[in-house]
């Protein structure tokens, strides 16, 4: 018999999808560019290191920050002994002001309706304890961040029951759709919804919601009496029109169960930091927060650094706006590259990754086909990129690409991979090309005019299966 508990003990954290085990693979066979260059590319993690040379110029310009010094005084005795779990105030006032400035000055933020978490995952997980009981649902708009799979889940028991979207129209949320995942969790499987958590801007789709969705979501939640949380972690990063709408900014004056989630994590490109938060109207949510948040603490020596770097209006404000210039520069560079290999994208305004169409690639219209085409990219192409099966997509053939954790040289390597393995397995109708190798074919591949209206067939060796 165990001796050990049996969350400690399962088989599964919500961590056995491929997206986890290609964030594996990758670890064990990481590119680089002189030490391993055969190695794995990493396209299927959501970073921002496009901006990084912005914060490192502050640093070095305000080299107290990140001495424990405060007018060249030392605070190290202050930051080091206990803090209230509250939070400093000079970073929740400064962490508020950021965060309406992202959303363009058209919503106000109160910092004591701010609870401070160790990153969106701990506070989409908080929320999700204080407003849910083990066995209750939320309903999710697919498709959705594999990672909700564990972060909103394993220690809290609730469930997720999906809203199915298409690609029929851009994958937007409809009102069908809303009741259809109700009616399934509360009639079919006798689950009591609480929620609906969506990503705006979404993750994977790198797009907002548009103005009808979240006046849907707002007339559905006060129809069922139910919560509604909105991820918003990538409000920063929309680098094109139509701009980011917060739900704060239509919910402000209804009586609505709304709460929004952040991080600094994507628009600032900290994820190691490790600063999230919760910000909500409702005072026993912020209470019940608060006190949870005691388990998953911002260090003071991170909020009062971070405090001064968002308090600097100058440098915020260059920020801001280079950044989104960066990501829409690097997005248009994914999305040509990936049209010259004959790949389209989702139309997208946001995030850190493109939401990529391969049903064509796909040798059947399954999802057995398309972890056949996860498994020859992942092994083969060497790179890692997360199928939509992942992100609980209803309909086979999509994957997310992240293009901003990475150095250009790198992309544009990462796309010559791509290019090359349609390329060389691309033929005309009624070939058949098995055992197909990247790496023994990319010299021959350079010599492959490229031919119209090609069809794409792919079909796999028993010795490709890992």
């Amino acid at each position: 018999m165990s001796t050990l508990s049996i969350k400690a003990t399962c088989d599964s954290r919500g961590q056995d999808s491929s997206y986890f085990v290609g964030l594996q693979e990758y670890e064990m066979n990481p590119y680089d560019e002189i030490n391993n260059p055969d190695g794995i590319i990493q396209m299927g993690l959501a970073e921002n290191q496009l901006s990084f040379d912005l914060l490192e110029t502050w640093l070095e310009e305000n080299p107290d920050a990140s001495r424990f010094k405060r007018n060249q005084e030392s605070i190290f005795r202050e930051l080091a002994l206990f803090q209230d779990y509250h939070g400093l105030p000079s970073f929740k006032n400064a962490l508020v002001r950021f965060m309406s400035e992202i959303r363009g000055n058209k919503v106000r933020f109160d910092p004591n309706k701010l609870v401070l978490t160790a990153g969106a995952t701990s506070a989409n997980e908080t929320l999700i304890f204080c407003l849910a009981d083990p066995g209750d649902a939320f309903l999710l708009p697919t498709p959705y961040y594999p990672g909700f799979d564990r972060d909103l889940k394993w220690r809290t028991g609730v469930e997720i029951v999906p809203i199915q979207c298409s690609s029929s129209n851009g994958f937007k949320i409809t009102a069908p759709a809303l009741e259809e995942a109700f009616q399934l969790a509360q009639i079919t499987c006798n689950l009591k919804v609480k929620g609906i958590l969506v990503t705006n801007p979404s993750n994977p789709l790198g797009k907002t919601l548009t103005r009808n969705e979240l006046d849907l979501l707002l007339n559905f939640i006060h129809i069922k009496g139910i919560h509604l949380i909105s991820d918003e972690i990538y409000s920063g990063t929309v680098f094109n029109s139509p701009r980011f709408v917060s739900i704060m900014e239509v919910s402000d004056k209804k009586n609505l169960r709304v709460h929004i989630v952040y991080s600094l994590s994507k628009d600032l490109g900290l994820p190691g930091f490790r600063v999230g938060a919760i910000y909500s109207n409702d005072p026993t949510v912020v209470s019940a927060a608060t006190k949870m948040s005691s388990f998953g603490l911002v260090s003071s020596h991170t909020q009062s650094l971070l405090s001064a770097m968002l308090s600097d209006k100058k440098f915020t404000k260059n920020y801001i706006v280079e950044n989104k210039k960066r990501l829409k520069r690097r997005h248009a560079v994914v999305v040509r590259g990936l049209k010259m290999a004959g790949i389209s994208c989702l139309e997208s305004n946001s995030g850190l990754f493109c939401w990529v169409d391969v049903r064509h690639l796909l040798s059947s219209q399954t999802f057995e086909a398309e972890m056949e085409l996860w498994r020859k990219i992942l092994y083969d192409i060497r790179l890692n990129i997360s199928p939509g099966s992942s992100c609980h997509c209803l309909e086979p053939g999509w994957f997310r690409v992240c293009f901003a954790n990475m150095s250009e040289e790198t992309l544009n390597l990462a796309i010559q991979r791509i290019k090359t393995f349609v390329h060389t397995v691309s033929c005309r109708k009624g070939s058949n090309i098995i055992g197909f190798n990247y790496y023994n074919s990319s010299k021959n591949s350079r010599s492959t005019k490229s031919v119209g209206n090609w069809v794409f067939r792919l079909s796999y060796s028993q010795g490709c299966e890992r």
